[in-house]
């Protein structure tokens, strides 16, 4: 198993709350994306290095349907994905323009990227749920991009959803959103995320037991004693 297949194994059994937490206790705040949702239910949770996109406002010289044949476009993008990653697109939050539609996200199904999270929408939303890619987005609209975007280019930093993004920086997308993981990091929270979801899971056990929060969480001395005592049973 290579270093990045047994990190992305870890992670896909670590919250999006849980690495927040961690991240916190480095001192890292700005790693939830605000905007991107998941666009269906039951997405699961998704683990990959990012592959980044960005948008700025549309300019009409630029922002053309003849921009999309450009070498500079999202079709050449979607040609650069490598397979496993997610796509990440700055899209500035702006909501009225879906960057990607149902093809462009069935080449990046046939290119085996991971998933695409943006700050933006998407466009032909019935058809991008059919392509069972999984997408983080804000919500779906009608007109495409170029109505108020204009795509400037790929693997460069870039922020999405107020979170600066460097491509490789590993993203992980649940339920709940979707954070970014420093890339030099990510194997330090790959090894602290798994043993964290097991305390706060024992932690759950005894508040259902009815035990009172203070010394529990977040735990003492005393209750991690008894934690590890337990783990060892």
């Amino acid at each position: 198993m290579t270093a990045d297949a047994a990190i992305f194994e870890a992670l896909k059994g670590v919250t999006t709350a849980t690495i927040t937490t961690i991240l916190l206790k480095k001192g890292l705040r700005k790693i939830w994306m605000r905007g991107p949702r998941p666009l269906r239910e039951g997405l699961g949770r998704v683990v990959g290095r990012a592959f980044t996109l960005r948008f700025v406002p549309a300019r009409e010289d630029l922002a053309t349907p003849e921009s999309w044949s450009s070498p500079t476009s999202t079709r050449g993008a979607i040609e650069a994905m490598p397979e496993g990653c997610i796509a990440v697109a700055d899209a500035m939050g702006i909501p009225e323009a879906g960057i990607f539609g149902d093809i462009l996200c069935a080449r990046m199904v046939q290119r085996r990227v991971t998933a695409l999270i943006t700050d933006g929408p998407v466009r032909d939303g019935a058809g991008v749920l059919g392509t069972k890619l999984p997408v983080w987005s804000a919500g779906t609209v009608a007109p495409a991009s170029v109505a108020a975007l204009t795509f400037v280019g790929w693997q460069e930093p870039i922020g999405c959803g107020g979170v600066a993004i460097f491509p490789n920086d590993v993203i992980v997308a649940d339920d709940d959103g979707a954070v970014l993981i420093p890339a030099n990091l990510a194997a330090e929270v790959a090894a602290a995320g798994p043993e964290q979801e097991r305390l706060e899971a024992w932690i759950m056990r005894e508040v259902e037991r009815g035990e009172k929060l203070p010394g529990l969480y977040p735990p003492n001395a005393e209750t991690k004693a008894r934690y590890e005592a337990e783990k060892k049973r």
